[in-house]
């Protein structure tokens, strides 16, 4: 276990099950051009057909992209040995996967005061930060008597997997981590505490609202479950289930393949084998978590309409709708127009 700041993982490259690169980046560092950055960068990743959200921030950087395999390798150029950003995302934390089909309808690249939002000004990784331990020496923490481990993610990506033992805080958003510290952890008492995430920015930032708060010793794993996913044999781990990612793919196991959850389209919430099996789970419309609510109903007619679209021809989703929709009002304005040259036509 050491202190060091996270390296640059982007040498280490799984097996490719797809022809899609996945790439998941964070860095805390000074961004204080950040709007100048976005339209510069947006335009880039556009340019290069790739798709997915970057996050910018006076506190840094944060998303998932995803492309081919020259336009993320081109990105990864552009970010950390372009003049645009100079040397400042050396040693960010970049994890490379791969999906079957592309996980995203569009690009984004959006303006926001915090990369991950907790909304507590004393907590800031760029001034101090817990202990990084690699994924390599997590179970030994993790099985110590003497440590109190803490999932920092929310509830419905705890309901996919976790790691046996770990506190599950009940959170609808990352800011209510803060009320689940007040009330359930005690830096008088919980002298070790170990924290993970899906990709190592949300218990960065929460072992440096610990630290502020008091505790004395806070680890936290790096580069996250996806590190661990990676790096530890299945034979050897600790984890049980899989991983909820913020894509299409949904989740992903060992050796970060893509896992076998499916996502509720009404109300977003990620579904295992067994919710699928549940008489409230109908395929584009509603899962047990929302059946019979509003989202269910709106659910039922996007379903229809994509079911139309589908029978038509047509795109319903992403880019490719939005260009259709655009097409569809520049054929309605000429008509209009042509209606109108004629009803001209007529009176003279």
């Amino acid at each position: 276990m050491t202190a060091s700041p996270p390296n640059d993982l982007s040498a280490n490259l799984p097996d490719r099950r797809g022809p899609f690169k996945v790439m998941a980046l964070y860095k805390f560092v000074a961004f204080p051009d950040a709007d100048a950055i976005q339209p510069q960068l947006a335009k880039f990743c556009c340019g290069h057909g790739i798709k997915g959200t970057l996050i910018l921030a006076p506190e840094g950087i944060n998303g998932t992209v995803a492309g081919t395999e020259a336009a993320i390798d081109a990105l990864a150029a552009l970010l950390l040995h372009s003049e645009l950003f100079g040397d400042r995302l050396a040693g960010a934390e970049i994890k490379y996967s791969s999906a079957a089909e592309m996980p995203f309808l569009r690009m984004k690249v959006r303006l926001k005061s915090e990369i991950v939002t907790l909304r507590a000004p004393e907590a800031n990784p760029v001034e101090q930060v817990g202990t990084y331990v690699a994924p390599q020496d997590w179970n030994a923490l993790i099985e110590r008597n003497d440590v109190v481990l803490v999932d920092t993610r929310n509830d419905y990506e705890v309901g996919l997997g976790s790691f046996q033992r770990a506190l599950d805080p009940h959170t609808q958003n990352f800011t209510e981590f803060k009320q689940f510290v007040e009330q359930n952890l005690d830096p008088q008492r919980d002298k070790k505490v170990a924290m993970f995430c899906t990709g190592g920015i949300r218990c960065e930032k929460a072992s440096s609202y610990l630290l502020s708060r008091g505790f004395e010793e806070v680890y936290h794993l790096k580069g996250g479950i996806l590190a661990y996913l990676e790096t530890v044999p299945e034979t050897d781990s600790r984890w049980h289930g899989e991983c909820f990612v913020f894509d299409e793919r949904v989740s992903v196991g060992h050796g970060l393949v893509e896992g076998e959850a499916s996502l509720c389209r009404a109300c977003r919430h990620p579904l295992s084998a067994e919710d699928r099996a549940h008489p409230d789970y109908h395929e584009g419309e509603s899962c047990p978590y929302c059946a019979g609510s509003g989202l269910a109903e709106r659910a039922a007619e996007r379903q229809r309409q994509m079911q139309l679209a589908e029978q038509t021809g047509r795109a319903h989703l992403g880019d490719e709708a939005r260009q259709h929709a655009e097409t569809i009002k520049a054929e309605k304005r000429a008509r209009r127009e042509a209606d109108r040259q004629r009803a001209r036509s007529a009176q003279s």
